[in-house]
Order: C-alpha cells, then structure tokens, then sequence
C-alpha cells in the first residue's frame, strides 16, 4: 500500500536540483536561502528528535512561535514522523494555552524562548512531559537538540485516514473546538488547488509565491505553502508583513495569497503600480470578506483582478472563482464549488432553496474534516443525517452558479420575527460617501428582541455623522434592517486573519438598550 503520509507527496514534488533554493528570508537581519536538500535534511534531523522521544503514535504536537523558515520545517517533521500538528495562533494567552494544552494533551510543547517559563508552567502542570522554545533567530533548544539527530529519516506510513493536524477554531461561539483534518484532507485540497489556481500549468519551480501570511492559519500553513511545495516552488519569506517591502519583491514572484486587510494596506502604497505588478500572475485573497471597492481599486491600481476564494478551518478550501478567464471573477462573490465539493443551500428545516434564495450552506467532499476533538455530540450535530457539514454560514447561489456569503448564521439578527443579515446592510452602509468600512452587530432590545447597532469607519479625510447615516439608510433599505444605532470609530478589533471580532463589538454595545 502506497504511503499516504502528506508529506510523502509533498516531498516528490521537489525539483531534481535539490540545491535550488527552496526559501528565501526578506526581513532578517541578513537574507538566508534555504535549499529544497535544505528542507529535506532539517525535517528528517527535526522528525528523527521526536522519533527519539519514543511518542505514543499519532502525539499531538503544540507549537506555539513566531513564523520562522524553522518554524515551517518543524510542522513537516511533525508530518513525516506520523504525529499530529496543534498549531497555535501567537497571540493566546495563558488561559487560552492552557485550556488548548489540557484539551488536547500534546506529548511536545513547543514556545518561544520569552514565553517559555509560563507555557512550561502549564505544560508540565497538564503532565506533557517534554517542551522546547524555538525563537525566530534558529535559536532555541529544540534546534540545539536536533542538531545531534541524523538527517537521513524514513518517512512514517500514514493512512489517508490518519490525522494530521488539529486546528482549533476560533471559539467566538464558546469554547474552541478542534478540528481534525487527516492527511487525505491536506493532500486532495492541495492538489485541488494545484490544479484550479494554475500552478499545474507552469513548468516546474516557475512560480514563485510571496509569503507573508502567519504560519498558525490554515490560510498561510495549509493552503499558501502546501501550494508552494507541491509545485517545487521558491518561497519569499516574510516573517511580517510590510505593505512597501512586499511590493518591492513582486518583480521577482508570481503569486500572493493575502487577506482583505493586506491588499487595503498595499492600496495605500504609492508604489503599486500596474508596472510593479506585471510579473504576478495571480493574487488571491481569503479569509475574511473582501469589500466590492477593494476588489475594484485593486483592478484598477495592478491590473490585477484579486481571486476570492472561501474555505474554513474543518473543511480547507471550498470555493474559488476561476482563475482563467480572469474576467470570470465576480467581486462580491466567492466562486464555484472547487472540484469534488458538494455545496447546497437550505432553511433552517433543512429543505433545499431554489436558486439565488439565502440560506444555511453545507458541504461534503474529501476536504471535510474527521470531526471535532474529542467532541463527538458537537461533531453529530454538526452533521446532517446525510453526512453533510453545516457550516454556520449564511449564502446563496445565483443562477450562474456563483456562491456569495451574506454572512454567519450565528451574525443573524431577528428583530420583531424579522431577519437582518448583517452583511446586506453592511454593504449598504459601504456604499455611502465617506465610508471606509462597518460592522453590523445585534445587541438585545426590550421591545424587538434584538436590534442592529452600526459600527463604522470613514475613509481618510472623510467626516461622518451617525445620524445621516442613519437617514440615508431610512432611504435604502427596509425599515427594519436599519440599525438602531451608529458608531463612528477609528477602527474595527481584527483578529490576526483580518477578520473582524463581532464578538467584541456585541459584548461592547450588549446593554445599550438595557
């Protein structure tokens, strides 16, 4: 039987020149360059310690440390040895460390060297037994223990069935949950991807992708490096991103994967020209919603129409718009369904909507996860008695077949028995003379049950007043989808995807109406 370990398939894909540079840093102190052989014998030196630790098979590996080329290798060691990768986004904080590490019981626990005193605390408190700190600088004790390792290692016989990571939702409904995606998942939405976004067109290690999505995301591990490795690749690194130095680099790439929020902030640059942009042959964003301006100031500055694509954390990617034509891209859209994905839309009784009518979306496919750790009534419910997973978002399809999401189902507002979809007034609000942006939130109301509050940003320079907003609204829309109330701010909380935290703003406005 054929090894169906991900990072069996990843590393056939290597170019025959192993010395070929596989990875260069664009923000250190001074460039480095990492070789495809350069990846191979990290992993392998990387994999054989953990293989030294004599782990229970399929441990679960916690690694929680800023985006470094090393940080990168760890996650494929953690593959090739048959162990399962907990990644964990660098802005939690002890109490949500230690809820991750007491849910997941990781064998290994890797942090930060600044970090280290209190995640080991937690760590050896929840009975892991071995944690290690890995810094950004190749620095740290995991390093300095592999190095004594050898770096010939055979990679470990994984079924396609057999877990590979664990990601851990975000939790703005409860408590987080984590998703268990198995090798199989990686690998078919990898070669999905490869084929839909066109890396399979080019000749070999002709692309070139420009990273600088953090490692912890589904976005920038999954989707952004599988792509790269899977098409032998070079990578242009960034350990943050820097709207001006990535600019700088688009002469020498030909792909970009971004959220919403890059593409804003590289709109503010004066040196995105369609000159700057004219060796890129694809820019896609994802993650959060891409606002209809933004995707035409884009076209207009690059000459680029920006690729919007829709996935999650339990189910990868799920729809993209085409990559050729480019002109079949639709901005306020999110594609068709990727090859080998199901997705249909229902009503909360579960019976299909005609086309173009807005609804719960579910999907099916070799993409969706195993389930939920250690969760198994939430997975159930999760689940349709046809095995279809709900979502949680709210979408339709139109009659060309193009998926748009209006927005989560949890997001709903129900005021006086009627429903408000956020992203429908949202949108209305966008477009009004100086708005940059807005979130619609429902708060809880004594008279309607829950009403919408309007949280917005105006545009450099603009000037806004809540109260026209709200009239100009009173013009546009039903009366009631009109937020109670609007709240001019400098900016809306982000999470590190871009996405804005609907959460905070509910919890912030909850007792506006008493």
């Amino acid at each position: 039987m054929d090894n169906a370990n991900l990072y069996a398939a990843l590393r056939a894909a290597f170019p025959a020149a192993l010395d070929a540079t596989a990875i260069e840093t664009c923000d250190t102190p001074v460039p480095l360059f990492y070789s495809w052989r350069d990846l191979e014998r990290g992993t392998a030196m990387l994999a054989n310690l953990l293989q030294s630790l004599a782990l229970p098979r399929a441990s679960r590996i916690a690694v929680q440390v800023d985006k470094s080329v090393e940080a990168l290798m760890l996650y494929l060691a953690v593959l090739r040895a048959g162990h399962v990768y907990l990644p964990l986004n660098t802005a939690y904080q002890a109490g949500e460390i230690e809820y991750f590490v007491g849910n997941a019981e990781p064998a290994v626990v890797v942090c930060s060297t600044r970090h280290f005193g209190w995640v080991s605390r937690i760590a050896f408190t929840a009975g892991t037994k071995h944690v290690y700190t890995l810094d950004d600088d190749r620095k740290g004790t995991l390093l300095d223990r592999a190095a004594w390792q050898s770096d010939v290692h055979e990679v470990a016989p994984r079924r396609a069935d057999d877990l590979a990571a664990i990601v851990y939702t975000s939790g703005t409904t409860g408590r987080s949950k984590g998703a268990m995606l198995t090798h199989g998942n990686l690998l078919s939405n990898a070669q999905v991807l490869h084929a839909y976004w066109g890396f399979a067109a080019q000749p070999p290690g002709s692309d070139t992708l420009v990273h600088a999505l953090p490692i912890f995301h589904v976005h920038g591990l999954f989707v952004a490096v599988h792509a790269a490795l899977l098409s032998g690749s070079k990578m242009l690194w960034f350990g943050r991103f820097d709207a001006r130095a990535v600019i700088a680099r688009l002469a020498q790439a030909t792909v970009f994967m971004g959220v919403p929020t890059l593409y804003v902030r590289m709109l503010a640059e004066p040196a995105l020209t369609r000159a700057a942009c004219a060796h890129m042959r694809l820019f896609v964003s994802g993650s959060a919603p891409l606002l209809i301006e933004t995707f035409d100031a884009w076209r207009e500055r690059s000459g680029h129409t920006l690729l919007e694509r829709y996935g999650m954390s339990e189910t990868l990617m799920l729809t993209s718009n085409p990559y050729r034509p480019e002109a079949a891209r639709r901005g306020g859209t999110v594609g068709f369904a990727l090859p080998g994905v199901g997705l249909r839309v229902r009503d909360d009784k579960g019976l299909p909507l005609a086309g173009g009518e807005i609804g719960g979306i579910e999907v099916k496919g070799p993409n969706v996860f195993k389930g939920y750790w250690r969760m198994p009534e939430k997975t159930a419910e999760e689940f349709t008695t046809d095995l279809w997973f709900k979502t949680g978002d709210v979408g339709r399809i139109d009659a060309d077949g193009y998926v748009s999401i209006v927005g989560r189902s949890k997001d709903l507002i129900i005021s006086g028995g009627y429903n408000v979809y956020p992203a429908e007034v949202e949108g209305c609000i966008n477009a009004l003379a100086g708005v940059a942006e807005s979130a619609v939130v429902g708060v809880p109301h004594p008279d309607f049950g829950e009403v919408g509050v309007a949280v917005v940003v105006a545009q450099p320079g603009a000037v806004l007043d809540a109260a026209a907003i709200l009239s100009e609204l009173r013009t546009r829309i039903a009366h009631y989808k009109v937020p109670r109330q609007v709240f001019v701010v400098a900016e809306l909380p982000r999470n590190a995807m871009g996405k804005v935290q609907k959460k905070l703003l509910r919890e912030e406005h909850a007792g506006l109406f008493g």
